[in-house]
């Protein structure tokens, strides 16, 4: 029979993670959030601890660990105290979750209203050993409103030695009825100092070497978390091993340099297009995200708009100092309203690109939308150069002339003549054209009234000049009727009364020769001032008609 040989299991202790790690067990520890602190630790103090706390702020600020810390400080051999011994059994347990009397609950996966009820069962019973029953609930706004209800009278009134936590990102979701029971604290997010300070701290006692760059960039990528912070740090380490280097860190965590962000403030400085669509490129051949580039890329613009109005000591940019420098130097290049024109079309650019088929050609056009924009004259400059002396500007190429009018008369007049047996009138005599039409269908009465008048055609408008006598066959439904079959389109008729009597000879195209010079001395008055003269030399144009507002 073979002989069997048991050996013993040989077990590692397993790796913990920096975030787990360097958790912080005490008041002190927490990094920023000192409103909650000392507000805890005086409550603590005078004993006046209350049955409900809301613990609601953005992710990784420390919500969960500071309802955990409440908990020693309640439950510690030397306790209530606000400075745990850390030693005692108690202590201990909760440092490892194994504490009977703290329960946390996770209310993403224990929302309903079953849930609850074995809750509210759970409280009923004193602690087991502690001093109080701590409940952390985590996301606390994922339960249901029913659940809710089911939890409002013992939240209203629990047992003296029952003290309830809820820890939410979104204080918004918790009902009033909730959250008007309990004390609400708002977390910040942590500053971009203290998250590059916490760091140093602990590469130092990892043994890491990390420079003020790494440090920044770990920092960014945590937009404010620690816990975020801590993360990319532990992921940096794997990577780059005791000595982090920033361009590998970059490149891990997809971030973009500062000299990667710059060939787009380079290729507006000089105006270059072509530039643009080279970054583009060099991005999508190295795999980068490019809705990841135009995030980056809006950041970059509110970072210059920023150093540019604040200086490069601001506190308001998330940058190490040698950056904010760097940052204040390019942005002396442009100008506030130039820098916000970009920060306005970037964010614009990051909003298409979300729901783009196509990311690379969205990208494209939008670079070059930014030179195009920075190409702009500012109205305020265009104004000024209307009345500074000195030569003027070269106006702008002037642009295609129209097409000319189409002469002779339409095709719906050929053919309606066709059927007829009649032959239209030209098109540049409406009198003429009007009266035609009317002596074919049979109105005499409105055929004679049309030719003892001025009649011509003004955009929407059939502008009549007639005797009193006829001005009555103007006002008949027929005649507007008319007018809108002869011209093609409808037409307000404007009538006004010869007080000669008698109508004056046509100009040419059938318009009264007086309102016709009239007009045209009107328009070279306008087109001859000087202010105009020079409004259409920097701006360009043309004018297309000119009306006397006396009139």
């Amino acid at each position: 029979m073979p002989r069997i040989t048991r050996g013993l299991a040989i077990t590692r202790p397993m790796y913990q993670v920096i975030a787990r790690k360097y958790r912080p067990q005490t008041f002190q520890d927490v990094v920023n959030q000192e409103h909650v602190k000392t507000t805890l630790e005086n409550a603590i103090a005078q004993k006046r601890i209350a049955h409900g706390y809301i613990f609601s702020g953005q992710r990784g600020t420390g919500k969960t660990t500071i309802a955990r810390i409440l908990a020693r400080c309640l439950n510690c051999i030397e306790g209530p105290t606000a400075t745990p011994c850390g030693v005692c059994a108690s202590c201990l347990e909760i440092t490892a979750s194994g504490a009977v009397d703290v329960i946390e609950i996770d209310a993403a996966s224990n929302r309903g209203i079953n849930e609850m009820r074995e809750l509210r069962e759970n409280v009923r019973y004193q602690p087991a050993r502690d001093r109080y029953k701590v409940f952390i609930i985590d996301e606390a706004h994922q339960i249901t409103n029913e659940a809710f209800n089911a939890l409002l009278k013992t939240i209203e009134e629990p047992p003296p030695w029952v003290v309830f936590v809820l820890c939410t990102t979104e204080a918004h979701k918790i009902p009033a009825t909730i959250a008007s029971r309990c004390q609400h604290f708002s977390f910040r997010s942590v500053g971009f100092e203290d998250l590059a300070a916490r760091m140093a701290w602990i590469c130092q006692q990892e043994g890491i070497e990390a420079d003020a760059e790494v440090l920044a960039v770990l920092a960014q990528a945590g937009e404010g978390s620690v816990r975020d912070s801590l993360s990319a740090l532990d992921q940096a380490i794997a990577c780059c091993g005791a000595k982090l280097d920033a361009a590998e860190v970059r490149a891990l965590l997809g971030a973009f340099s500062l000299e990667t962000l710059e060939m787009v403030t380079q290729a507006l400085v000089a105006s270059d297009s072509r530039r643009m669509l080279e970054v583009v490129d060099e991005l999508e051949r190295n795999g980068h995200n490019l809705q990841h580039f135009s995030r980056e890329l809006a950041r970059y613009f509110r970072n210059l708009l920023v150093t540019r109005i604040s200086g490069a000591d601001t506190r308001l940019v998330a940058a190490s100092a040698a950056e904010r420098q760097k940052l204040a130097e390019i942005a002396a290049q442009f100008s506030e309203e130039d820098l916000s024109r970009y920060l306005q079309l970037s964010l614009d650019l990051f909003r298409d690109l979300q729901y783009s088929l196509q990311p690379r050609f969205h990208l494209e056009i939008g670079l070059v939308r930014l030179v195009q924009a920075g190409r702009l004259l500012p109205i305020e400059e265009a104004l000024a150069q209307l009345s500074a002396p000195g030569p003027r500007p070269p106006a702008p190429p002037a642009k295609p002339a129209p097409p000319p009018a189409r002469s002779g008369p339409s095709p719906f007049e050929i053919d309606r003549a066709k059927k007829t047996g009649s032959t239209p009138a030209p098109a540049g005599d409406p009198r003429e054209r009007l009266h035609s039409y009317l002596h074919e269908k049979g109105l005499t009465h409105l055929a004679d009234a049309v030719e003892n008048a001025r009649i011509s055609v003004s955009g929407a408008d059939l502008n009549v000049v007639t005797p009193k006598s006829y001005a009555l066959y103007f006002s008949d439904r027929a005649m507007a009727d008319a007018a809108s079959e002869v011209f093609g389109r409808p037409l307000r008729l404007k009538i006004a009364i010869d007080d000669a009597g008698e109508p004056a000879s046509p100009g040419p195209g059938g318009a009264p020769a007086a309102a016709g010079n009239n007009e045209e001395e009107v328009t070279g008055r306008a087109l001859g001032n000087p202010e105009v003269r020079r409004f259409r030399e920097v701006f360009g144009g043309e004018v297309r008609k000119v009306r006397n507002l006396k009139e």
